[in-house]
């Protein structure tokens, strides 16, 4: 008998970092960001942004998907690949961010990358940025392996607010507001009785707020009168100045009131306070000593506005420093990784793939997916990560990229994070060393820089069928034997017996009905639901027509008295749409038709008609 070797715990931990050290045995400096060092980093992180050609960003999530049909596949079109990046982007959380601002110098890439430890820290005691999100525990075990410190993300994390949670947020707190950024109308409507009346009545009391501030007489008043004063005249301290507070009823009246001050411009500056609810509260007049005097307060204000602000929108301030460059913007998988920064750190997220693109360009108008870049140098097979795809290129084309990175991590600093974010920059400077758009003719015409960029930019879905389409044979090549069908000739099957493979379905139907007599092909989607391919247009629609009426017969007929179902793909968009994510696909599509409610098949057409489909689509192993 062979005896067993079980090794103790500690040789246990060695061989687990030994491995871990072999797995990350080239490692690049890369500056860990948390709350700490933020403030500190940002001038520098400034200045590397706005000397940049290009940035690359790469997130880590804590998931993408709560069941296996929810993936992102070969046969989502445009619009419900999008629809299932929103679900995963409203579900599931950003714990790093890594940005890297780099250039292209002849066969040199010279990269600053930043890994950004995030926290949706509720810091402003609001209810935001959120309450609770989603953890998929196999995103949480990988970085776990990687060294990742919980801790230090959920004490040290960066918080931050959207654009939108921002606006909102400013309201709550009721903080005053300079009125060059309050909408201030420019034209004079008539006055009815009333708006005079209100008008007359706030001069008047202006007025003598005003002079009983100013006269130096009322100032050697005894410290009872003094307060007696103020309250009957409604006065207050704004830090060191007098002010008064006039309340509003409407946005009109705002607008009478500040009409109004103007009259005493030289000495009051107007401030707007804003109510919780939105709107305007009150507007409040703050008495100044003289012209310098009310510079000052106008400069305190700005400053005051600007520690507001960071403390508000918090990491957010570098995705507005990348929005407010306007440089082109490199990801590995920008379909996921943009709509969590839309849903993020811009606004919620639109209803449909049209307006998350219009919304997103406002922000980020050139977005390069490396993925659409790799179809333009021909035929690649299935790779798995980025490293991968670097290895080939390395293996199949001669293309040097030497890579440079300033040391700008201090030696304690933990550098396994963050390292896809300098693979996406050495990948792209392969690529476009590859495709020829050296930086050579970057340099001497701007113009063919532009194109480039606008060729491969802003493609949100890299399947192939979007823009630039290849031939067939790229496509096979390219997509490792996916091939192009019409969503029209897609039927979705449900209710069969568990854990059944392709391979049975298939030979069940054939022979059930001479719609099978045809070529068609069986993919599973998940364990209760698969596709059926016809090769011959009007099979499908034949084939649901049977499976809805009561001339089923034979084979088929015992399979239907069983729970066999069957839809087309129509149905599956509607329940992409309606947000039906249920965790097994046959029960989210017994759920759209069972719908009452739901529009008319019509309405939802696919504006794309072929999708594409590859011999496996789904692993049953990970199940």
């Amino acid at each position: 008998m062979v005896p067993q070797f079980k090794p103790s715990p500690l040789r246990i931990r060695l061989f687990c970092t030994k491995t871990v050290q072999q797995n990350h045995h080239h490692r690049w400096p890369i500056k860990q960001i948390t709350k700490t060092n933020f403030n500190e980093s940002l001038s520098e992180i400034k200045n590397h942004i706005s000397s940049s050609d290009f940035i690359a960003v790469s997130l880590q999530n804590t998931g993408s998907f709560s069941s296996p049909w929810h993936r992102v596949s070969t046969f989502d079109t445009p619009d419900t690949a999008y629809l299932k990046a929103k679900f995963a982007a409203e579900r599931f959380q950003i714990l790093q961010f890594a940005i890297c601002p780099f250039k292209l110098q002849a066969s040199k890439v010279i990269a600053y990358p930043y890994n950004f430890h995030l926290f949706p820290r509720d810091e402003l005691k609001m209810g935001m940025p959120s309450y609770s999100f989603t953890c998929q525990t196999s995103y949480l075990t990988a970085m776990a392996k990687e060294g990742f410190d919980f801790n230090t993300c959920i004490y040290d994390g960066i918080s931050y607010l959207s654009e939108a949670q921002e606006s909102t947020a400013k309201g709550r707190m009721g903080n005053p507001m300079a009125v060059d950024h309050a909408t201030k109308s420019s034209s004079s409507p008539a006055l009815s009785v009333a708006d005079t009346v209100f008008i007359e009545r706030v001069r008047s009391r202006v007025k003598h707020w005003k002079n009983a501030c100013t006269d130096s007489d009322i100032k050697t008043e005894a410290a009872l009168v003094t307060s007696l004063r103020k309250i009957v005249l409604g006065g207050e301290q704004f830090g060191s100045r007098p002010s008064m507070t006039i309340d509003v009823c409407s946005e009109r009246q705002v607008q009478l009131v500040l009409k109004m001050l103007e009259d005493f411009s030289d000495v009051l500056v107007p401030l707007i306070i804003p109510a919780k609810g939105g709107g305007t509260q009150a507007v409040r007049a703050v008495l100044t000593s003289s012209d310098e005097d009310k510079d000052l307060l106008k400069r305190e204000l700005q400053t005051f506005e600007f520690e507001q602000n960071k403390r508000v929108r918090g990491f957010r301030e570098v995705i507005d420093l990348i929005s407010a460059s306007q440089k082109p913007i490199v990801a590995h998988n920008s379909l996921n990784d943009f709509t969590f920064m839309h849903s993020k750190f811009l606004a919620p997220l639109p209803p449909n793939m049209d307006e998350f693109i219009c919304s997103l360009r406002l922000a980020f108008p050139q977005v390069i997916d490396v993925n659409y870049l790799l179809k333009d140098i021909g035929p690649v097979k299935k790779m798995t990560n980025i490293s991968a795809t670097i290895a080939y290129l390395k293996n199949r084309f001669f293309a040097p990229i030497e890579m440079e990175i300033p040391n700008q991590a201090n030696e304690n600093e933990g550098k396994i994070h963050g390292h896809n974010v300098v693979k996406i920059c050495q990948l792209f400077g392969k690529l476009f060393s590859i495709l020829k758009i050296t930086p050579d003719a970057i340099e001497s015409s701007d113009d063919f820089l532009a194109s480039a960029i606008n060729r491969y930019a802003n493609i949100f879905y890299s399947l192939p069928g979007s823009s630039q389409e290849p031939t067939n044979e790229e496509i096979r090549g390219w997509t490792n034997d996916k091939r192009k069908v019409s969503c029209e000739d897609v039927v979705f099957l449900w209710g069969f017996r568990e854990r059944i493979s392709a391979g049975i379905l298939k030979n069940m139907l054939q022979g059930s009905h001479e719609v099978f007599a045809e070529a068609f092909n069986v993919r599973m989607v998940d364990r209760s639901c698969a596709i059926v391919v016809f090769g011959k247009p009007g099979l499908s629609n034949t084939f649901k027509n049977v499976m809805n009426s009561k001339e089923v017969s034979g084979p088929l007929r015992e399979m239907v008295s069983d729970g066999l179902k069957a839809a087309g793909y129509e149905t599956y968009q509607r329940v992409c749409s309606s947000g039906l994510w249920e965790s097994a696909l046959a029960d989210a599509l017994d759920k759209a038709l069972a719908s009452h409610n739901c529009l008319s098949e019509a309405a939802y057409e696919t504006k794309q008609s072929e999708i594409y489909l590859s011999n496996e689509l789904i692993n049953l192993a990970e199940l």
